[in-house]
């Protein structure tokens, strides 16, 4: 029998909503092959620049405005007018940076392509629906969740883009090129993100700054072939560029142009680099943002160094631009005083309970906690001006001249306060360590690679927390928007997710997606106390003053007393801890929801005439002909196991009307299995001509699509035809799988998401750019109460066995085990049109430990057992009657099967 569901007790799972934020409705994944919404690409030009020298040539593209500015400033009606003017002419003619290809390219197009939703994701709406078996609460619970009840396909297809949903944060997969212009021109989100935090590759040679593996991390730097030879280490990105730092340069600047665009007028971008190229990226920013607008160069050492044959490299550095300096908006983060970071060792002074002051001993200075009870600790501070006049002072009988900082009124209210310090022939400022017990952050950040920074890394170049979250704390407020267009392990995502901000995250590899929706839907966070529940953080959060048992300042709210006030009779300043609000006792707060989204095109181009010409068709032309030239000088394709299928002879057909190329196998690569040619009609021979086909570039493989290259392979009688995507319909996937049946044998193959960038990356002929995908081994759902009472709702459990991977070769399948695989999900309702997750399971990764430990009183271990394993728990059928089950692969790969219910 199944389990009945534990009554909700002990810690309550919360999320913050943000209900005054709103966003366009975005079309989900089902609508895709009828989505007819299209726009133009986006054409984006480079402010024109002056040579520093100001050559006036022909050449120079820039000659007509600076001619222009000057008639502008010799005509100008006012003086105000020629100044801006003048100002415009002297930002052509300054300094710049120059590059091969910057100068060649003062424009560039990015497509316009809207944003698809492929899954809804809740870690409330997965542990609700495990606390209820009722369809009316899983139907309504993504609805309130989401912001909007289920809409049809006509719906969708006819007005996405003009309803508004509620706020729900963002996972995109895409170029984040392709991404953000998305946002500026689909969205109109443009002017407002409040904070832009990029961390792109440090170099531009092969290295291991991606990670390319869901669990493994340990991939070694500049060895190539260690990186194929390794069944866990897939290279799912490479920062190797065609023209080294001139391509890497270009890549940068097209993306903050549109970062710049996203900013608000009071908003921020960090951008984090290494020594290596920091002063070419502080030039390119110079470029884009103007160096008006720069605001600091921040070191912060980091929890492991580089070692070099000099010094060793322990530091990286951010680049902090704003898009307007004087709008920028800003807030001072502190750090409380402390011996161990020298920011209190000034204070050697003790007040002691009876009033006599005396320095510290040695032994004090070593061990605080020998202080005797109830005395102060403080420093005497300057007192003395150099601009006022010198006056003379009598304290205590004894006459004292200087320039005090004070009038002789505000100097008797010090010495009424106690606040004055004999020094030898002076007097001094008694500053108390509780006056003000914390310090501002400062430009250098050397404490962001001990003690409570240093965490476990998810992800081979993830950034610490801290380094992030002091970003933005400093210049954001709750409910503010974070955009970060390099997702890698997902930090920006979970510090804005902590701090009530919202946000969205993109990366064009599925690896640093799968990490990030593991990390978010497993977080648990602390329930900071808000300022007004109606309007969720955008209200604020709560701060209070709060002591601990010695008497340290530990809330959110700490005194910050100045010699002014005392002087001037004023009451005691405060400054509010930002990273300090109130928590509320017995609640747990999770990660709200969030949606997984990707750029596709629209269908047109595929399977339709384009409307205008060139539009669609040639595009495609062009990606399969660049795709061509990738498989022609990266030929081998991985396969289970380790083993490898190499083709030559890699060209377009003569002839055909769907197929995009054909090939021959190169014999040598077969191993052991050429010894079984004799003995096995069906294995692929080096003499059997494959036949090829690419996908589009931005979409998934659809089944229409295969069926009429399958069709025509067929018909020419090639041995194989491998069907390759950056990703593939689920109905697709199961004609691919069955396709060997009834005619030529197909294989579906994953090219990695890098090719989508088209930012002149280099592809190396051992770097694994195509690879085999499997197909999950779901056996049809089963019934777990078939002897159910009358009334009673049928209950169902779904199955992960494995993963079937089948070997171009000789098609025969490989199966990995399904606890082997990094992230399974389910679907209980599978609408057909977008992946909602209602239940989660990490097989042998423990991800959700920490809320199992949180919320041992809600749920019994079994339900943690089943979320770790792959079966899943118990659930009620959907109206659709179907389930759908998602897996992750060890690439990243995203594979969908669909199962009806009863079948």
């Amino acid at each position: 029998m199944p389990r009945t569901p534990t009554p909700p007790q002990g810690p309550e799972p919360r999320t913050y909503r943000h209900p005054e934020a709103d966003l366009a409705a975005r079309p989900e994944i089902g609508a895709q092959a009828h989505f007819k919404k299209r726009k133009e690409p986006t054409k984006y030009r480079f402010d024109d620049s002056l040579a520093p020298e100001l050559v006036w040539d022909g050449q120079n593209p820039a000659r007509e405005a600076g001619e222009a500015l000057l008639r502008a400033i010799e005509e100008a009606p006012t003086l105000e007018a020629a100044q801006a003017a003048a100002r415009k002419l002297k930002a052509m003619s300054r300094p710049f940076l120059n590059w091969a290809g910057k100068a060649e390219r003062l424009s560039f197009e990015v497509p316009t392509l809207p944003l698809f939703v492929h899954e809804r994701l809740s870690t409330r709406a997965i542990l609700d629906t495990l606390q209820a078996y009722k369809r009316d609460k899983q139907t309504s619970l993504f609805s309130e969740l989401f912001g909007a009840e289920e809409r049809s396909l006509t719906d969708q297809v006819l007005r996405s883009y003009e309803h508004r949903d509620k706020w729900v944060n963002r996972l995109i997969l895409g170029d984040s090129l392709v991404v953000m212009n998305s946002l500026l021109r689909f969205e109109d989100l443009g002017g407002q993100v409040q904070m832009i935090y990029i961390d792109p590759p440090y170099g531009v040679k092969f290295g291991s700054n991606f990670q390319p593996f869901v669990r493994r991390r340990d991939v070694k730097n500049n060895d190539d072939e260690h990186m194929t030879r390794e069944p866990e280490t897939v290279q799912a990105y490479r920062d190797t560029w065609e023209l080294g730092l001139h391509s890497y340069l270009s890549y940068l600047r097209d993306r903050l142009l549109l970062a710049r665009e996203l900013l608000a007028d009071t908003g921020s971008v960090f951008v984090q680099i290494s020594a290596a190229n920091v002063h070419h990226v502080r030039e390119v920013l110079d470029d884009v943002f103007g160096d008006e607008n720069f605001l600091n160069i921040i070191p912060f050492v980091t929890t492991t160094g580089v070692t070099t044959k000099f010094l060793a490299s322990n530091v990286d550095f951010l680049l902090w631009y704003a898009r307007d300096r004087s709008r920028a908006k800003y807030q001072a983060v502190y750090l409380a005083k402390s011996e161990e970071a020298g920011t209190a060792d000034a204070y050697n002074w003790v007040e002691l309970p009876d009033g006599t002051r005396r320095g510290l001993n040695a032994a004090e200075k070593r061990d605080r906690s020998l202080i005797p009870a109830g005395a102060r600790i403080y420093k005497p501070d300057n007192i003395t001006s150099q601009g006022n006049p010198v006056v003379e002072f009598v304290y205590k009988g004894k006459p004292y001249k200087q320039a005090w900082k004070t009038t002789p009124q505000g100097m008797q209210r010090l010495a009424d306060a106690n606040r004055l310090h004999v020094a030898e022939n002076s007097l001094q400022y008694v500053r108390y360590l509780t006056d003000f017990p914390c310090v501002s952050v400062t430009q250098l950040w050397d404490d962001t690679s001990s003690g409570s920074f240093t965490e476990e890394k998810l992800y081979v170049v993830k950034t610490a927390t801290s380094v992030i979250e002091r970003c933005m704390l400093m210049c954001t407020a709750p409910g503010d928007l974070v955009l970060d267009p390099t997702c890698g392990g997902g930090t920006t995502a979970f510090v804005a997710e902590r701090w009530g901000r919202r946000w969205i995250t993109i990366d064009s590899s599925r690896v640093p997606l799968a990490l990030s929706r593991q990390r978010l839907l497993s977080a648990k966070f602390p329930f900071f106390k808000l300022m007004d529940d109606q309007r969720g953080p955008n209200g604020g959060f709560h701060y209070s003053r709060r002591q601990n048992r010695k008497g340290e300042e530990v809330g959110g709210i700490v005194p910050h007393i100045m010699l002014e006030q005392i002087a001037n009779g004023l009451s005691p300043g405060e400054e509010t801890i930002v990273d300090r609000p109130d928590e509320v006792a017995g609640i747990i707060r999770v990660t709200g929801p969030f949606a997984v989204e990707a750029t596709i095109p629209t269908s047109e181009g595929l399977d339709e005439q384009p409307e205008a010409p060139g539009i669609q068709g040639t595009s495609h032309q062009a990606h399969v002909d660049r795709m061509i030239d990738v498989l022609q000088r990266s030929p081998v394709l991985r396969l289970a196991g380790n083993e490898t299928l190499t083709l030559k002879n890699v060209r377009p057909p003569a002839k055909s009307l769907t197929l995009s190329a054909e090939a021959l196998v190169d014999r040598p690569t077969l191993s052991n299995a050429v010894d079984a040619v004799a003995t096995q009609p069906g294995l692929l021979r080096d003499t059997d001509p494959v036949a090829i086909v690419f996908g589009p570039e931005d979409g998934p493989v659809s089944e229409r699509f295969v069926r009429d290259a399958w069709r025509e392979a067929d018909d020419k009688r090639y041995a194989r035809l491998l069907v390759i995507g950056f990703g593939i319909d689920p109905k697709a996937h199961t004609f691919v799988e069955q396709a060997g049946s009834i005619g030529v044998p197909c294989v579906y193959l994953q090219a990695t998401m890098d090719l989508a960038m088209q930012d002149l990356l280099k592809n190396m002929r051992s770097s694994q750019v195509f690879s085999v995908c499997g197909v999950p081994d779901v056996p049809p759902p089963k019934r777990v109460n078939p002897n159910a009472k009358r009334g009673e709702e049928p209950l169902w459990q779904v199955e992960l066995r494995g993963l079937d991977t089948f070997d171009p070769i000789t098609m025969e399948p490989q199966n990995y085990a399904g606890n082997d695989v990094p992230a399974w999900f389910l679907d209980t309702d599978y609408n057909g049109m977008v992946f909602r997750v209602r239940q989660a399971f990490f097989p042998r990764t423990g991800a959700w430990d920490n809320l199992k430990k949180a919320l041992k009183a809600q749920f019994d271990d079994s339900v943690w057992d089943h979320l770790a394993g792959t079966v899943s728990e118990p659930f009620v059928g959907g109206e659709h009657g179907q389930v759908a089950v998602k897996v992750i692969d060890p690439r990243g790969n995203e594979l969908l099967v669909v199962r009806k219910l009863g079948a």
